[in-house]
């Protein structure tokens, strides 16, 4: 009977051990506030079940600004753990939802950077001047002898023209600018002057429309940045142009080998324009709508379900087609602006054809519940059935900037 007692008592501490670090995680990770569209409850879509209950009118349930109408409330909840243990109290600020065209149709990229990218070092000589000047790979050089730097012959030629002499170099890192003195080395091989670095000024590249808004002309795509293929950072935009593309084909992906469309630029002209390079995606104006579809809402990150949806992506000409996916995981904790979802592709016919996601997709928008509710971004790479996606929020989110730029 003591055993039995005993095997209880462990069970029961091993269970309220367990039940604060749950509770202890939930309330951290977990968003104090929230956006849902007007008509709906705050709804949370967690591995272990957090219910949303409204706080009573004692409680303070609906707050609305001062001087404003309640036509968008801020609604008081509580996070209930197993609908009973309390979580944390949040607010649901109660708002319309934006329409959006679905893109699924591919574009074509082009970026000349906002100054060059330092791609890598090497030595000149036996020596490198840049390292020894403190410039890193993934640095940008704006400027160079107080001259603003747009390309890489630039660059070249104020290195030559310094005769060897030290010359100062205005460089980002990140957010930080930073000022150095670099001594170029003199090549005996080529008889130049040399900073020994390789850098980079130019991206281009195909990439998938998201979303386009009618009433503005601003689109959305890729669901991540554009980065330097070398050093993996973020490539800054000095001049963005959108470009017509048509998918000519695909290779196929398979387990350690993902797969890729392949596509021509349609035409040299511009379709429209890049003005935003970051984290969630790339963002600018498009001369025309990329789709004869009909705008339809988007769904904030909390109306995402695991379950049926279905990805729009082109892997022939350029007509997008639906294929059935399963969204397996919705991740809406904190401080996690990519990777929020994981998809299985479903559709026979897109299996059959390219394994499931290949690169080029990024930014085919994810449909549920005839709502925009993300993007691809990512193929797992041993398992290319599968892959992230972005939530449609968190896109629009960086869209929202060209309006407040343009006001």
């Amino acid at each position: 009977m003591k055993k039995v007692i005993k095997g209880l008592t462990a069970a029961a501490a091993a269970f309220s051990a367990a039940l604060f670090a749950a509770v202890g995680f939930y309330s951290a990770a977990l968003p104090d506030s929230y956006c849902i569209t007007k008509g709906t409850e705050l709804k949370l879509s967690c591995f272990l079940d957090v219910e949303a209950a409204r706080k009573t009118d004692g409680e303070s349930a609906v707050m609305t600004a001062a001087g404003k109408s309640a036509d968008n409330e801020n609604i008081e909840y509580t996070l209930n753990l197993f609908g009973t243990v309390p979580l944390k109290s949040v607010t649901a600020k109660t708002v319309d939802a934006p329409a959006f065209v679905p893109g699924g149709t591919p574009f074509g990229i082009k970026i000349l950077t906002d100054g060059v990218i330092v791609a890598k070092l090497e030595t000149v000589d036996e020596r490198c001047p840049a390292e020894e000047s403190g410039i890193c790979a993934g640095d940008v050089i704006v400027s160079v002898g107080g001259e603003k730097i747009s390309g890489n012959q630039e660059l070249a030629d104020r290195i030559m023209q310094s005769g060897g002499k030290s010359v100062v170099i205005i460089l980002r890192r990140g957010e930080k600018e930073m000022q150095v003195l670099l001594t170029p080395e003199f090549s005996e091989s080529d008889g130049t002057y040399k900073a020994g670095m390789w850098v980079r000024d130019s991206s281009a590249g195909i990439g998938t429309v998201t979303f386009y808004d009618p009433q503005t002309g601003i689109f959305g795509g890729l669901g991540h940045p554009v980065c330097d293929k070398d050093t993996g950072k973020e490539m800054p935009i000095g001049v963005g142009e959108v470009a017509d593309v048509t998918v000519t084909g695909y290779v196929k992906g398979s387990c350690g080998a993902p797969g890729e469309l392949e596509g021509n630029f349609a035409s040299s002209g511009q379709a429209g324009t890049i003005e935003i390079n970051c984290e969630t995606g790339v963002f600018g104006h498009l001369k025309r709508s990329p789709s004869l579809a009909s705008a339809i809402p988007m769904a904030y990150k909390t109306e995402v379900q695991t379950g049926k949806a279905t990805i729009l992506t082109t892997i022939e000409g350029n007509e997008p087609k639906e294929y059935e996916v399963e969204i397996e995981r919705v991740d809406i904790f904190n401080n996690a602006a990519t990777k929020n979802l994981v998809i299985k592709v479903t559709d026979p016919e897109l299996l059959s054809k390219t394994g499931g996601i290949v690169q080029g997709m990024s930014g085919s928008p994810i449909i549920q519940n005839g709502k925009l509710v993300g993007a691809v971004t990512h193929v797992f790479v041993n398992d290319p059935t599968r892959g992230y996606g972005i939530f449609a929020e968190n896109m629009y989110k960086s869209a929202v900037s060209l309006n407040a730029d343009a006001a």
